[in-house]
């Protein structure tokens, strides 16, 4: 008998979504087949694994951590969502985990 994979069927009445439907949602790409590409390609780590499942369900408590537009973005996942809606919704679905950028000190 295998052990369970980390990619199980969720705890029960947690509430999860697609990882590709999720980065759509909250705004990390313009459409969902750039998410689906972005998993499938094998750069998005859930809970520092590599995954290349867009289906992947995640929800809150998962921290995802992808590059994107020259940047490493850890950010912790606090809900699901229901639509992709304007940016200060889709804000609230995520907690940005990254170390803010600070300018370079003067010389």
């Amino acid at each position: 008998m295998r052990p369970p994979s980390a990619e199980a069927a969720p705890p029960e009445g947690r509430p999860t979504i697609r990882l590709d439907k999720w980065l759509f949602h909250a705004r990390f790409l313009k459409s969902r087949a750039l998410a689906a590409d972005l998993v499938a390609e094998g750069r998005v780590r859930v809970n520092g694994e590599i995954t290349g499942k867009p289906h992947r369900a995640v929800g809150p408590g998962d921290v995802l951590t992808f590059a994107l537009a020259g940047r490493v973005r850890v950010v912790r996942v606090l809900a699901p969502g229901d639509r992709r809606g304007p940016a200060e919704e889709a804000r609230l679905l995520y907690d940005d985990l990254a170390p803010l950028e600070r300018p370079a000190p003067p010389v």
